[in-house]
């Protein structure tokens, strides 16, 4: 069991390689990624536990889709058995030997069967594309939109999944994570893409004067005016003045009218006036 001897080769916590020696495999996974998509290991690793529940002669160790997919069926039908609940990303990731799923998901069985913690694991969150790995490379060697979807999805996934809709959702939302990235590019290095500032962006920025003004006005104190004076100077220097107008004065004497002479300020008759 040299092949477990690597910590680096294999990228498991070391803890874990030596449960995997201990369970003394009749396989020695040398690439995770092939070894453990078939789903015989994994059988054989649930059957020292479990030896009453697994039968190894009913697994295939065969690398064709139709032996995965019966390892795995049978695997499904022990996990509801035994209330076991893998995360359903890992299985699929294993299956579709995609870059870490097997390394991630023998993690987790660890985990499972020994009740023991492995902190960055749990903790990170699961990612089975590119999208980390295409960051850490410079912009020339990033992949294209067509090269992202070679990469991502895998054939066995169409085959396992004929429905074309579901795949289609895969590929545009690969092609949106690809133009996202893109994008990015442009706003970090426009000069690379060859993007000319525009006008808006060239122009110099300067505050107006009327919003200066506006700020102004607002700042200075209010002009308190006091009833008394009869000149006002206003801020820009005019000269206002107060004009007193009087107004016409009431008649000295009182003039009663009886009521029979006048009837809403109108002679009844012209005799009445005379006599």
């Amino acid at each position: 069991m040299s092949d477990f001897s690597s910590t680096r080769r294999t990228g498991l916590p070391r803890a874990v390689l030596r449960w995997l020696q201990s369970l003394d495999l009749t396989v020695s996974p040398r690439p995770f990624r092939r070894d453990f998509s078939n789903g015989y290991l994994i059988a054989e690793i649930f059957s020292w536990y479990y030896p009453e529940d697994i039968q190894m002669h009913s697994f295939q160790n065969g690398t064709s889709l139709a032996a995965k997919l019966s390892n795995w069926s049978q695997l499904g039908k022990f996990f509801a058995k035994r209330n076991l609940k893998p995360i359903r990303e890992l299985i699929d990731g294993t299956i579709h030997c995609k870059p870490g799923a097997a390394e991630i998901f023998v993690q987790d069985i660890y985990t499972m069967l020994t009740n023991r913690r492995i902190k960055h694991i749990q903790d990170e969150e699961i990612d089975f594309s590119d999208h980390l790995y295409q960051n850490r490379l410079p912009m020339v060697a990033r992949s294209t939109a067509s090269t992202a979807i070679k990469a991502n999805i895998k054939l066995t996934e169409i085959m396992v999944e004929p429905n074309i809709n579901k795949n289609r959702q895969k590929v545009n939302a690969i092609i949106n994570l690809h133009l996202q990235r893109r994008q990015l590019e442009r706003e970090q290095y426009p000069e690379r893409f060859n993007i000319k500032p525009t006008l808006g962006a060239r122009a110099i920025r300067r505050p107006s004067a009327v919003s200066d003004s506006i700020i102004n006005i607002q700042r200075e104190k209010p002009v308190h005016i006091s009833s008394g004076s009869a000149e006002i100077r206003g801020k820009t220097g005019v000269h206002f003045k107060t004009i007193e107008v009087k107004q016409a004065e009431r008649c000295p004497f009182d003039v009663n009218l009886n009521e029979d002479t006048y009837v809403k300020g109108l002679p009844r008759r012209s005799e009445d006036m005379i006599s």
